[in-house]
């Protein structure tokens, strides 16, 4: 612990990358595997374009749900411990793999949101995206001023990651002395390559964690435990 918080002392740009491990420390279900099951059916097997295309009412009521619960949520003292590294920091990028928005409403700016936002839409017609914070929607599928259908606006399994986002993400990583991975297994590419980029790059490279990843060993440091415990100790 004490390695790492002179690496933070002394980083001049730094990087992190979080994964679902962080908002549920919020509470926030991982809505994948089998705690992830809604209605009998797999988050993998909704959030999809094939499944939007055959039922979008069934897509669209699930993300209805999700929104419900997503806005219960608040951020806990991992997301604000990052929001204040942001304030401290000269150059500092939070690369995040959640769609909840909860590093925002922590304070957090500068987020590059690999997943997108589960707060967006986007028209299927016209391809208008905005933030769109109502809960429920008035009719669902929800539709656009224009009358064309609306989608999350966030990336489903099988699309690709939106191509600047990414760009950024990577120009961070390897511009970082410092990278941290924070609550995320690790194994969904290509997020889970971005330390390895940094890595190669010349960065320290630390994970915080509450169990191993096949990360853990390739690493300059590993530190078990709640995000929400040990980003404040790091600060501290």
């Amino acid at each position: 612990m004490n390695a790492v918080r002179e690496w933070l002392k002394r980083a001049s740009s730094v990087a992190i990358l979080t994964g679902a491990g962080v908002s549920a420390e919020s509470g926030v279900p991982t809505f994948r595997g089998n705690n992830g099951l809604w209605r009998q059916r797999r988050a993998e097997d909704l959030a999809t374009p094939d499944a939007f295309a055959r039922d979008p009412q069934l897509v669209w009521e699930w993300y209805n749900w999700r929104r419900a619960v997503l806005a219960e949520a608040k951020p806990n003292p991992g997301h604000y411990a990052l929001a204040e590294l942001e304030k401290r920091s000269s150059n500092f990028t939070l690369i995040t793999q959640n769609v909840d928005g909860l590093h925002e409403l922590a304070g957090s700016d500068n987020v590059l949101r690999l997943h997108g936002s589960i707060w967006r839409v986007r028209c299927l017609e016209c391809g208008q995206e905005r933030f769109d914070r109502r809960i429920p929607f008035p009719e669902i599928p929800p539709k656009c001023e224009c009358g064309g259908m609306l989608r999350p606006g966030v990336v489903w399994f099988g699309e690709a990651l939106p191509q600047d986002v990414w760009l950024a993400a990577e120009k961070a990583a390897r511009s970082a002395d410092l990278f941290l991975v924070v609550g995320t297994s690790a194994v969904v590419y290509p997020a889970a390559g971005l330390a390895q980029i940094a890595k190669s790059s010349g960065a320290r490279v630390v994970e915080i964690n509450i169990a191993e990843t096949q990360l853990s060993d390739q690493i300059d440091e590993f530190l078990q435990g709640p995000s929400g415990e040990l980003l404040p100790q790091l600060i501290a």
